[in-house]
């Protein structure tokens, strides 16, 4: 059985993914900082802890590998959008989105690798459309371009191994993300994104998808 780990697993594409893999048959882990929601994710081994702290990090794939036996796959989706420009935003908001949505990955990669290369598994990072397109004073914008460059850039770096590297950027998705509510125009669902996550792990030994933009029909950008 194969055994995946999903930061941010207890809501939005998270949470859709964990639901998707375990309806699926396989061993499934998640981290999260809300201890309350992670709590409410059904048949997974729950696992608290921030994305940003590399001990945490280092702990839930150590307790993944040794609930199941191995480590096939993770996923870096924890991240969020502060939304207001740049100008308008807190500074230590800014600094946690920024180490959330960039460090986070960097740090989940760095922890799972010696894991993966034993199993030859595969990374899946979770960007954003807004990773292609920029946007005035943008910093979410920022981090998932950020996170476009790690997942090149992790790709060189693994791929010897046998280690695959899949970038999932999604449009405009109806989750939480939100602050103010469901935007008006085209959405697509969790659900949705966590059927383009499980298509780029199941491929089979030897295909390595990459790149992977997803978008509700009708967004123009």
């Amino acid at each position: 059985m194969k055994s995946t780990l999903i930061t941010g697993g207890a809501s939005g594409i998270g949470l859709a993914l964990a639901k998707r893999l375990v309806a699926d048959g396989q061993a499934v882990a998640v981290t999260g900082r809300d201890e309350a929601r992670l709590a409410g994710v059904p048949g997974v081994l729950r696992l608290p802890g921030d994305a940003t702290d590399y001990d945490a990090v280092q702990d839930a794939v150590a307790a993944t590998v040794k609930e199941y036996g191995r480590l096939d796959h993770v996923v870096a989706n924890a991240g969020f959008s502060t939304h207001g420009p740049l100008t308008e935003t807190d500074p230590d908001r800014l600094r946690d989105m920024v180490l959330t949505n960039v460090l986070g990955p960097a740090l989940l990669v760095k922890a799972a690798l010696p894991a993966l290369r034993e199993t030859r598994g595969r990374i899946v990072l979770v960007g954003s459309v807004a990773g292609f397109i920029h946007s005035p004073g943008n910093m979410y914008s920022v981090t998932k371009w950020a996170v476009t460059a790690l997942a090149e850039n992790t790709r060189m770096l693994v791929t010897g191994d046998g280690v695959g590297v899949t970038l999932i950027a999604p449009g405009r998705v109806d989750t939480s993300f939100w602050p103010d509510g469901r935007p008006a125009g085209p959405l697509l669902t969790a659900d949705n994104i966590a059927d383009a996550i499980a298509w780029a792990l199941a491929q089979p030994a030897g295909v390595d998808v990459n790149t992977v933009v997803v978008r509700p029909t009708g967004q123009p950008n």
